[in-house]
């Protein structure tokens, strides 16, 4: 039997940490809080007040008021309930959107559907390193804007927005609300939804250690935003999102959130010189290129290319070893390259040569060293048969 390939995935998805595991299974047995949240029985009552303290929990954890959450199935349907809630409800003060191109697919793909819908949706480039000009956001605002989405961290290459600035930017226009797709975030930089000065946010709970299929959208109840909802019957969550809610899942995101903002210090701390001994060994084989500026990053996220290698060989001879990625989980089974790594500038080739490495709690210097061997004996083999390829022509 092979030995099991090194994780180096968790900015895709991550392991249920066994304490949030464990808070999870309490709310599924007969023995357990198994009731419907949403019952007016003691059953009932016992579920919700499981549920209201995981909304306390995930609030705290980014700053908001629990009145602000909104539980989802995840950061996909929070996103899209931001933008379609956002641009219906408001669509008789304007129909003009503002994003960036390297937004997550559950961001840019709404936004097309909103443009064949009548709106008109301007998309930003950021510059080389990945960072957005506050300005750029200014230069593109309209009369008629009523609404700007930037993602806080970006999935693919780790760089951060200045989302305050950018908040304080849609403020002095007036009617455009801001939205951020938090999914990378926590855990991993500070967030605080109130001082931000933020109307909308998206959160996920897998890229905390929590459970898969559970997130949440924070609506700035002080900020006065308004949603059109997309779903109806039942009335719960604010009329926003109606449905019975999955206890065990909410319990699993509060509980994943309160130990990941816990930690949130130490685990940078001890994350970023794994990161840096990555990209040491990886930047010695030479024609190595990083992508993504490394002073507004967090430590848990490193992309780069390869030159003269080609891509969809070089992760055949990775994946046995290491679960690595190209890019985010929901574009790269296309085999195409990175939509990210196009918008900053690298041409086709490079961006699909390209290996986005995702460090987590779990990881070691041991992860790190296998991780580097392996790359580095792919990458050079891989360029030695392109220099025989080369040596007798096309």
């Amino acid at each position: 039997m092979p030995a099991a390939p090194v994780y180096l995935d968790y900015a895709a998805t991550t392991p249920v940490d066994s304490r949030v595991a464990a808070r999870m299974a309490a709310c599924l047995t007969r023995e357990g809080t198994f009731g419907n949240p949403g019952s007016s029985h003691d059953y009932g009552d016992a579920a919700n007040a499981m549920v209201e303290a995981a909304r306390a929990q995930v609030a705290a954890a980014v700053g908001a008021d629990p009145t602000d959450i909104i539980w989802t199935s995840g950061a996909t349907e929070a996103n899209n309930l931001a933008l379609f809630g956002v641009a219906t409800y408001y669509r008789d003060l304007g129909r003009h959107v503002v994003t960036v191109r390297t937004e997550h697919k559950a961001v840019l793909d709404p936004c097309r559907e909103l443009e064949r819908r009548g709106w008109r949706v301007t998309y930003l480039a950021p510059g080389r390193g990945g960072v957005l000009d506050p300005e750029q956001v200014a230069a593109a605002l309209q009369s008629d804007t009523v609404l700007v989405s930037v993602m806080h961290v970006n999935n693919e290459i780790g760089v951060i927005q200045d989302i305050a600035a950018i908040a304080g930017v849609c403020a002095r226009h007036g009617t455009a609300r801001l939205h951020v797709d938090a999914a990378q975030s926590v855990g991993k930089c500070p967030l605080d939804f109130s001082s931000l000065g933020l109307d909308l946010l998206s959160l996920s709970a897998h890229k905390a250690y929590g459970p898969k299929g559970v997130g949440a959208l924070v609506i700035s109840r002080k900020r006065g935003v308004q949603l059109q909802p997309l779903q109806f019957g039942g009335g719960q969550e604010r009329n926003l999102r109606p449905g019975t809610l999955a206890t065990h899942q909410v319990v699993g995101m509060g509980a994943a959130f309160a130990l990941a903002t816990a930690a949130r210090e130490q685990e940078v701390e001890r994350i970023a010189p794994l990161r840096d001994r990555l990209w040491d060994g990886l930047e010695a084989l030479g024609g190595v290129l990083r992508n993504g500026e490394p002073a507004h990053a967090v430590a848990h996220l490193l992309n780069v290319s390869f030159e003269d290698v080609e891509g969809e060989s070089l992760l055949a001879a990775v994946r046995p070893s290491i679960a690595v990625s190209t890019g985010s989980a929901c574009t790269s089974a296309a085999r195409e390259p990175s939509y990210v790594l196009r918008a900053l500038g690298r041409h086709e080739r490079l961006a699909e040569s390209s290996l986005r490495f995702s460090l987590g709690r779990f990881s070691t210097e041991a992860d790190v060293d296998a991780a580097l061997a392996a790359v580095a004996q792919a990458v050079r083999r891989l360029r030695r048969i392109a220099g025989h390829r080369g040596a007798r022509g096309p």
